[in-house]
């Protein structure tokens, strides 16, 4: 309260000031006034205001020569027309006039003034102070202007303590509808928040990313390049440079010289000009001087249809000019209403002095002097504007109608305070001339925006509509074959930092700017999201990209499958070897007695046989997608029988040694290693070592599927754990200790009798069993792919096939194909020969 108090304590001393220095007993012209059952105050720029040093606190002279302002002059008037066909009006306000009081406030002190004016009490010229300001009654209920934002934040807050409604019809900016500082404040131009959201997806159309930006000094100015800096940069538009034009700015000064340096120096095509009227004119003037030309100048709507910017010369050699404005709406009866005006007999203009009815700002000796010769033409900026202000008019007017009543057809006449009406107009929703007309929450109208691009192909000036933009949420719609660039071949201009990637490739940020960057291809496992342009993102598991990919690709799963032509042929040969053995195994028990298979080790070869199909059917582990049974069993169960069998080799050779050679030199060993069954003993003790290394690898590293991913960027290979593992090379270690003892005792017994002498073909398997091995190891050090399990495989094969081969097959041809050489007579003619030659040496 006690703010409140001191705020009006300052407005009297204000006021008191005020009238002290300027005002005082003073009459306005009567163009400005009339009287009417309620009166609304009007505040329009006939004059334009002038930079002076005052070393007093007086008002502002606006009747002054050469600053007249013809687009003022059409607000002034679209106001005094909307009161008079109101009160000509039975179906609005019936029996109930308005009355008005305009001002011209050509500068802010002016505007205080004005302001100040339209919160006095009627008779003494003072602002009361009271506790309750809900009946605080002035003179006038509302008041429709100003212009600017600037001296709009300030009438508002003046107006604010007493919830006096005020309409602008020029203030768009978007502080204005902060509902905490400025409660009484609306307007009928849209918000600057929509026109900066418009001006975005402009941008964003044309893929403009790196702009300049110009604002003019005023808060219209600098909070719209504020709003627009923001909104751009969140959306991903940078800003090359930004600069305000001062409120002192002159065409050439230093000043605006280093403003259009910086703006021909920077390497961006658009420029977007966020400025009032002469601020624009002063920059505009600047450029042409320069000879800035080549670039797309973006207008706000402030400008975008001004004549007094398409009048500087040489304006049209700029470049591409696209604007933001609002819609165009026409004031009928404007035209007729200045006419006749300016043909009424107004009288002589009366000279103005000091302390005379010019200082109250109400007076306009030039528009007095008006014929229909000289009065000032309506242009279509100035319609617009001027139908913003008839607009407001209607506005209070209706929401009168409903304060008072008047749908019955006769209006309640009655004391109407301030904050009444506010809340009426609030509420207000109806059609003027087919536009619909109501506020927001925060004051502003239901309106949109056109785009247009200025023309200059004609002889004269002119301006060609693209599109519009609606909201909420802001749209844009606009056709882009209307506009004409300045370019060659009617190119569409480009203004970015850095041209854009190619596919699969991330931007690098280089300097400041995130517009500014350098290419890079993602990496093989990597790909380019189009939400995240700046950074590549590494694929799912199961997934794969090559190099400077935009998306991910599934990884083939691979194994060695049943159905591949090399599955086949394995398989194949795999299963010839089993029934191989199988053959064997039945030819050997038809023949068991027979001397052949009694010197092969009778029924030993069955346990060989049998180690030889074991280890042949743990090859079918291979082929398939891996299972942890196949894991567990295909390579220990392989090692395990591919053991007894070597064992089982290995004690036969050295059996034969024992026989031949050592029976009658060393009898006492020959006689131990009979009775002591050495043979078995030794396969026995040979098996369960390799059996008990096995088990040790199936339970401390225990063979599992997995799914590999690393080898190959782009498959999944489905494969067993058993290779890396210390077991593994364990058991494979062994059974080579094994081969190495049954070749080392096959060659002592190279002079054996013809029928026992197995060294040939032993160590030909023998010999080729580390041949394979040898291969698949240098193969699985240089190739990791799908068919290294058939490699490996292979070398198994080949070592079970060599093994077969090199001890079976021999004996099977001699009872297949040499009955007479499996005869005992045979048999023992070859042990005399090998005695007989023995006995000589």
């Amino acid at each position: 309260m006690l703010l409140c108090t001191a705020c009006l304590v300052g407005l009297q001393l204000l006021i008191s000031c005020c009238w002290a220095f300027a005002c005082h007993s003073t009459k306005p012209s009567p163009d400005f006034t009339l009287p009417g059952d309620y009166l609304l105050a009007g505040l329009f720029p006939l004059h334009s205001g002038c930079l002076q040093v005052r070393h007093r606190p007086e008002v502002t002279l606006c009747d002054r020569p050469g600053s007249f302002n013809e687009h003022g002059y059409h607000l002034f008037q679209a106001m005094r027309l909307g009161v008079e066909e109101i009160n000509n009006s039975t179906a609005l306000l019936p029996n109930v006039t308005l009355g008005y009081q305009l001002y011209d406030v050509c500068s802010d002190s002016a505007n205080v003034y004005a302001t100040l004016r339209v919160l006095s009490l009627p008779g003494p010229r003072h602002i009361e102070l009271q506790g309750d300001l809900l009946h605080y009654s002035p003179k006038v209920l509302a008041v429709i202007g100003p212009d600017t934002t600037n001296r709009a934040a300030t009438t508002a807050a003046l107006l604010s303590p007493f919830l006096m409604p005020l309409i602008s019809y020029g203030a768009s900016s978007e502080t204005l509808s902060v509902k905490q500082q400025y409660p009484s404040f609306l307007r009928t131009i849209p918000n600057d928040k929509y026109q900066v959201e418009t001006m975005v997806l402009l941008l964003q159309r044309f893929g403009w990313t790196w702009i300049s930006l110009v604002g003019s000094s005023g808060d219209y100015g600098q909070l719209g390049v504020q709003a627009l800096e923001k909104q751009a940069t969140d959306q991903g538009i940078c800003i090359a440079f930004k600069d305000i034009v001062p409120f002192s700015a002159q065409v050439g000064d230093e000043r605006m010289q280093r403003l259009m340096r910086h703006l021909a120096q920077s390497t961006a095509t658009v420029v977007v000009v966020f400025s009032n009227r002469p601020l624009a004119r002063v920059f505009f003037e600047s450029v042409v001087l320069a000879n800035l030309t080549g670039k797309v100048w973006v207008a706000s709507e402030a400008w975008a249809l001004s004549r007094h910017i398409t009048g500087v010369p040489g304006i049209q050699r700029i470049g591409t000019v696209l604007g933001v404005t609002i819609q165009k709406r026409t004031v009928p009866g404007l035209k007729a209403f200045e006419e006749a005006y300016a043909r009424a007999d107004k009288g002589a203009p009366r000279p103005c002095h000091k302390s005379s009815c010019c200082s109250s700002n109400q007076v306009c000796r030039e528009c007095e002097a008006f014929t229909a010769h000289t009065m000032p033409k309506l242009k279509g900026f100035s319609m617009s504007s001027a139908y913003n202000a008839y607009q407001a008019v209607y506005a209070v007017a209706h929401g009168l109608h409903q304060l008072l009543g008047c749908a019955s057809g006769v209006c309640s006449r009655g004391r109407v305070y301030p904050w009444q009406l506010l809340e009426q107009i609030h509420k207000v929703n109806f059609l003027l001339h087919e536009d619909t007309v109501m506020f927001n929450d925060n004051g502003d109208p239901l309106s949109s925006y056109n785009i247009i691009a200025w023309d200059w192909s004609g002889p004269k000036w002119t301006f060609t509509v693209l599109g519009s933009s609606t909201w909420y949420p802001v749209q844009l719609d606009i056709n882009e074959t209307k506009i004409q660039w300045h370019g060659k071949d009617n190119q569409v201009p480009k203004s970015v930092c850095s041209s854009d990637c190619l596919e699969g490739h991330q931007r690098v940020v280089t300097g400041f700017h995130h517009c500014c960057f350098e290419c890079v291809p993602c990496g093989a496992g990597t790909f380019l999201n189009k939400s995240d342009l700046y950074r590549c993102q590494p694929c799912g598991k199961e997934e794969w990209a090559p190099e400077g990919s935009q998306t991910c690709f599934p990884r083939t799963v691979v194994f060695l499958a049943c159905q591949e032509h090399t599955s086949w042929v394995l398989l194949a040969a795999n299963t010839l070897l089993l029934l191989l053995l199988l053959g064997t195994a039945g030819l050997f028990a038809w023949h068991l007695d027979t001397p052949v298979v009694r010197s092969a080790g009778g029924r030993l070869c069955f346990l060989m046989l049998g180690s030889l199909a074991a280890g042949s059917s743990s090859l079918y582990g291979f082929f398939g997608e891996p299972t942890r049974p196949a894991c567990l069993l295909r390579q220990a169960l392989f090692a395990l029988g591919f053991t007894i069998f070597l064992s089982c080799l290995t004690v036969r050779s050295f059996q034969l040694i024992i026989i031949f050679k050592f029976s009658t030199k060393a009898p006492t060993l020959y006689h131990a290693w009979v009775q002591n069954h050495g043979a078995g003993l030794f396969v026995m003790i040979s098996s369960a070592a390799q059996l008990l290394i096995c088990l040790t690898w199936l339970v401390v590293w225990t063979p599992l599927p997995t799914r590999e991913y690393q080898r190959f960027p782009h498959l999944v290979m489905l494969e067993c754990t058993e290779a890396n593992s210390l077991g593994f090379i364990l058991a494979f270690l062994y059974n080579g200790l094994l081969s190495i003892s049954a070749f080392a005792c096959s060659y002592l017994g190279k002079d054996l009798p013809e029928n026992y002498n197995e060294a040939k073909c032993v160590t030909f398997s023998l010999l080729f069993n580390f041949m394979s091995w040898i291969a698949f190891f240098t193969t699985a050090s240089i190739y990791d792919g799908k068919y290294l399990p058939a490699v490996n495989m292979l070398a198994g094969l080949s070592s079970l096939s060599s093994g077969f081969g090199g001890y079976f097959l021999p004996k099977c041809y001699v009872i297949l194909c040499r009955p007479d050489l499996n005869s005992t007579e045979h048999f023992q003619a070859s042990i005399q020969d090998y005695t007989r030659h023995r006995g000589s040496t």
